[in-house]
């Protein structure tokens, strides 16, 4: 078999989690009497990381970088409340991962939401799957920097052509290509199959199942 890991964008991947995060900011922008924004909007806000979120959903006329700060930290504490209350798996990813860990292939997570959020996320959804789940630490390693996909080939002692890239965005399709890695889209995320070829998906599915397939 080619391909002996995989590793997993999380928010338009895994999981559904565009109604917490969207709740969570909607909340924050309620108590400082701000216009808040729809589910759909906020799908396009997603994928740069929830500080990068914050900033695009504050108005123009409060959005400086203190603007920004107050309520990106506020934003977390809200999010770390609820951030598994509506946030679900897409129809199929167990089965997908049942399958994978039979095969014995490697599996991590990757993400650009805070790395607190991450763990939390990936721990409480999908106990037992993950070797690592590693989210942002710093903005120096946000996707597409490759640099923690490299550090996971490193663990896991592969070479980079023996890994999958899997994510819904053309953020996570950068960071596939920056790492040399397979770049694989999701069409039931975020973004459109346009986008993420666009950006180098060298495939995208459509349901799960049909990354078997690829392997």
């Amino acid at each position: 078999m080619k391909y002996k890991g995989i590793i997993f964008d999380l928010n338009g991947t895994l999981v559904n989690s565009l109604e917490d995060i969207s709740d969570a900011m909607n909340n924050v922008l309620t108590s400082l009497n701000y216009p808040t924004h729809t589910y759909n909007t906020y799908q396009y806000f997603i994928g740069s990381g929830l500080r990068n979120l914050v900033g695009k959903a504050l108005p123009e006329s409060n959005n400086t970088e203190i603007d920004i700060e107050n309520c990106f930290n506020c934003m977390i504490n809200e999010y770390r409340e609820i951030c598994t209350l509506k946030t679900k798996p897409y129809a199929g990813i167990v089965e997908l991962l049942d399958d994978l860990v039979s095969r014995d292939i490697k599996l991590a997570v990757f993400s650009n939401k805070a790395d607190e959020l991450t763990k939390k996320i990936a721990s409480e959804i999908f106990p037992n799957y993950f070797n690592t789940a590693v989210g942002l630490s710093s903005e120096a390693l946000k996707k597409p920097n490759p640099f923690e996909a490299l550090e996971i080939s490193k663990n896991w002692n592969l070479k980079t052509e023996e890994i999958i890239f899997i994510g819904d965005s053309d953020i996570d399709m950068l960071t596939a290509t920056n790492a040399k890695m397979f770049p694989l889209g999701v069409s039931w995320g975020y973004r459109t199959e346009e986008e993420l070829i666009a950006s180098g998906a060298k495939f995208v599915i459509n349901t799960p199942s049909e990354l078997i397939d690829i392997l």
